[in-house]
């Protein structure tokens, strides 16, 4: 590094220690350097002759999410029972923050990564990449991925659904994401629908395609939007749980039908869409499954043992149920 920077070792060692002490220009230089050979300072403190920790980072993009919380769960079960310990950050859909979140932990030596994006700066690349410990990423199958990558395909698995309700003889389908910006899962999905419905030969209009906020107000302000829309809707996919519940309850209260008048389907199977009345129907993926191979992955690595495959898919599973039965009838707003 003292060399790609042009100064001595000394000098290196002040600049990262105590920046202050050396001026603007140098502390440019060694941070350029820094840089481009992704470097991450130590700072564990009586660290063993391997440079590695027992833990292994987690990166997810929210910690309230319960979707999350199960997965986190299985990675830990795994982990567990080979010595290792979890941590866990949130990036927020942010790539900047998913960065500085992988710069701590490496700084930190921990021994892996399992990462819920597979979208990251840059520089995340570099420090993955220099780090050279196991690296999973599990949000969405990518075939190029940094390391390894267990999950599976949102495209695939929300074209599915679309294709499902058409078979159902449903038309006039609405899709429901979470905001698009820096997601991309939310992307993906969209592509699947409007892939479905191009399979399905129907038009994607514009006015059925709507972004919401997560949680229940957000299903409410995406089902009123649309009916509002298009009083012909026959049918809504939404691109994650909550918010398909949270339609549900607002269609019961303004007296829509669902499925008399509206269907509603979901994606992510939470055990709330099994319990309400009626039943919703939804795309079931295997999360925990997909938390205990990434860390098996991890583990084999470490071990030496893995074999591989570097990819797996995991796949989907549609859930049929009452939302979804077929009937006729146009929505009075």
């Amino acid at each position: 590094m003292a060399a790609l920077a042009g100064v001595s070792p000394m000098t290196v060692s002040r600049t990262l220690r105590d920046p202050g002490s050396v001026s603007k220009a140098m502390r440019d230089r060694v941070q350029a350097a820094v840089n481009d050979m992704g470097y991450v300072p130590n700072r564990l403190a009586g660290s063993l002759a391997s440079q590695r920790s027992h833990v292994v980072g987690l990166i997810v993009p929210g910690l309230g999410d319960s979707l999350y919380a199960g997965m986190a769960q299985a990675i830990e079960g795994v982990l567990s029972e080979h010595g290792l310990y979890l941590l866990i950050a949130a990036s927020h859909h942010d790539p900047a923050t998913e960065e500085a979140a992988i710069a701590a932990f490496l700084a930190q030596r921990v021994c892996g990564l399992i990462l819920h994006s597979t979208r990251h700066t840059d520089r995340a690349k570099i420090l993955v990449q220099a780090a050279a410990v196991p690296t999973v990423e599990i949000g969405r199958l990518t075939q190029t991925p940094l390391d390894l990558c267990v999950s599976y395909s949102g495209f695939a698995a929300a074209k599915a659904m679309v294709m499902h309700l058409g078979g159902l003889g449903y038309r006039r389908i609405g899709f429901v994401s979470l905001p698009l910006r820096n997601n991309e899962r939310s992307v993906e999905r969209r592509r699947g629908y409007l892939a479905g419905l191009r399979e399905l030969g129907l038009t994607a209009l514009p006015n059925l395609m709507v972004e919401a906020s997560p949680g229940f107000a957000g299903g409410v302000d995406a089902v009123v939007r649309l009916v509002q829309r298009d009083p012909a809707i026959d049918a809504i996919f939404f691109a994650a749980d909550v918010m398909a519940v949270g339609a549900l309850f607002e269609c019961q209260r303004r007296g829509w039908a669902v499925p008399g008048q509206i269907a509603i389907a979901s994606f992510d199977d939470v055990d709330l869409l099994s319990h309400v009345v009626p039943t919703i129907t939804s795309l079931r993926i295997p999360r925990e499954e997909i938390g205990r191979r990434s860390a098996a992955m991890v583990v084999s690595r470490l071990n030496g043992t893995f074999s591989g495959p570097r990819i797996i898919d995991l796949k989907f599973d549609v859930m049929t149920r009452e939302s979804t039965t077929r009937a006729g009838g146009d929505i009075a707003p």
